[in-house]
């Protein structure tokens, strides 16, 4: 199954889980049955000891017995040294190649859009629900030992009296028929315990994103009481499901020591009738007591798949989410113009929009909705609503989502850093030259303590709203795009600064397509021309000396 492939059914999610980690679920079992097998046939090894060494008193008795018990516990412990690394290898691997196709599914070039989903709920799915679904592999390999440690002692007991061996066979059928009954509820309840802790963890995600401004709002009050109702809710589920799980073993443990009593009781009196040996009841008796083991782990597997069940469609939910655009099939295209016809969408009312190559052009809207909207529509994130963007002269409908953002470039104005050194956020989308002659266009190694190689927290916290956004339009401008379209990329910069960055990128962008979507007055001077859009649409052209000049509304827009 592909990375890219769309499953709709959880039952078939944990189906190739299971297949897809055959290669390391096969051996592991075989051998958690060898091993378990061996822990039943060392109650066998204790009646023999009994029948053939204490009770004739027979010393060679004892010592080939002791020897046949040394050799059984070097076996099972091997298969289970061996079993338990090769079941590590099938969990691991079935929840690694879940993550990988949640983030495949998420970061597709044609976009995710789940209405809602916050990053925490999807970490939470991607992490907590993928290994979940994972170890329905440890339950396949604990419930193949299980069954070989019965078969293994069903063996001993039919040999040892008939009856007792009818009894524990024709016995499990019906503890492994309530089991599954039981497990039932379980799945709805763990869906709602799963859904309550991702929904807690989807808050606590908000709260660090937006804890600057939590705390410029003096909101920290409100949203630390959110949380803890969030947090709170997810408690509450988690403790009625684990009240609903312990009834559950409480009730199987039940049935199954009722079930041992009545063996117990049977090959003891089998054994004060005559009718199977001391050694034998001693095997009987203790094989009663290994059994609870067994038992157990089958009982424990209806729980194991339940919650990987109600993980499974969450996870099925996200691998199934439709694409936010579609995905053309054309290749490369040649020229770097931009077209927009009739492009409508919140805050665009039929904007017409031309955009030579090799132009700078200035884009200054009213309404930021429509700003935002123009940037999502020119990185493929979003199709119009109606209208169309073409890529010299190609429709961005009809090309490849990869084709057009490895031509066109959006640097947006919430741009995120990664966690590295600055050198590395900047070089990672170009080569050394081109990462250097970017750094030297925005200017803002000299205001770090260590240079480009001054360490850049998760999301760029560590820095300065400056230096932050100057870093980022390096990262923009280091992979020398043929288009380049700026959001806004210089807000939190001063105006002498501003000004330098708008002539070293004038100079550095010479001869590619670049859009400037903003206010700024020092990089609209630097265009070559300014698109004025009001109420959806274009309301008046020009250079920027030319509209401050005529233009009212563009002045107040621009210097406001």
């Amino acid at each position: 199954m592909e990375v890219g492939q769309a499953v709709n059914e959880p039952r078939e999610l944990i189906r190739h889980a299971i297949r897809g980690q055959a290669r390391y679920l096969v051996p592991a079992s075989l051998l958690a049955a060898v091993h378990q097998g061996c822990e039943a046939a060392v109650p066998l090894l204790i009646g023999l000891i009994v029948d053939h060494a204490i009770a004739p008193s027979s010393g060679s008795g004892l010592l080939w017995t002791l020897v046949l018990l040394v050799l059984l516990f070097a076996l099972l412990t091997v298969s289970m040294r061996l079993g338990g690394r090769l079941v590590r290898h099938a969990t691991q691997g079935a929840a690694h190649e879940l993550r990988v196709r949640l983030a495949g599914r998420v970061l597709d070039t044609g976009g995710f859009g789940q209405a809602g989903a916050r990053s925490g709920v999807l970490l939470s799915t991607a992490t907590s629900d993928a290994g979940r679904v994972g170890m329905v592999n440890a339950a396949v390999w604990t419930s193949v030992g299980a069954v070989g440690a019965l078969v293994v002692a069903a063996v001993i007991l039919l040999q040892a009296s008939l009856l007792l061996g009818l009894v524990v066979l024709l016995g499990l059928i019906p503890v492994v028929l309530l089991t599954r009954t039981i497990s039932a509820p379980l799945v709805r309840r763990s869906g709602t315990e799963q859904a309550a802790a991702a929904h807690a963890a989807g808050v606590a995600a908000d709260l660090v994103e937006g804890l600057r401004a939590i705390k410029g709002l003096g909101a920290e009050l409100v949203m630390f009481r959110r949380y803890g109702h969030a947090s709170g809710d997810a408690r509450t589920a988690g403790i009625k499901a684990a009240r609903l799980v312990a009834l559950r073993s409480g009730v199987i443990i039940l049935l199954t020591g009722v079930f041992l009593a009545v063996v117990a009781w049977l090959g003891g009196r089998l054994a004060a009738e005559g009718t199977i040996t001391v050694g034998q009841f001693v095997t009987a008796f203790t094989l009663t007591q290994f059994l609870i083991g067994p038992f157990t782990r089958i009982a424990m597997v209806g729980t194991q798949f339940a919650r990987a069940r109600a993980s499974a469609e969450r996870i099925a939910k996200v691998l199934a989410e439709p694409p936010v655009v579609d995905g053309g099939e054309q290749g490369p295209v040649g020229g770097a113009s931009l077209s927009l016809r009739g492009v409508t969408g919140p805050g665009l009312g039929g904007l017409d929009l031309e955009v030579g190559e090799g132009e700078f052009v200035g884009v200054v809207l009213e309404d930021l909705t429509g700003a935002d909207t123009l940037v999502r529509c020119l990185g493929r994130q979003a199709d119009p609503d109606s209208g169309a963007i073409l890529l010299s002269g190609v429709p961005l409908r009809e090309l490849d989502p990869d084709t057009v953002r490895s031509v066109v470039l959006v640097a947006a104005h919430d741009a995120v850093l990664f966690r590295g050194t600055v050198w590395e956020n900047v070089v990672a989308v170009g080569d050394k030259a081109a990462a250097e002659r970017a750094l030297d266009c925005v200017d803002v190694a000299g205001t770090l303590p260590d240079g480009v190689e001054t360490l850049v927290t998760e999301r760029g916290r560590s820095l300065s709203g400056g230096q932050r956004q100057r870093v980022a339009l390096a990262r923009a401008l280091a992979a020398e795009s043929p288009v380049l379209v700026l959001q806004e990329p210089t807000t939190a910069v001063d105006a002498v600064t501003e000004a330098e960055i708008a002539a070293n990128l004038r100079s550095l962008r010479e001869g590619r397509t670049t859009i400037v979507i903003g206010t700024s007055p020092a990089l609209l001077a630097a265009a070559d021309r300014i698109v004025v859009v009001r109420g959806g649409s274009v309301a008046a052209t020009g250079s920027h000396a030319d509209l401050l000049a005529a233009d009212d509304d563009y002045r107040e827009l621009v210097t406001a």
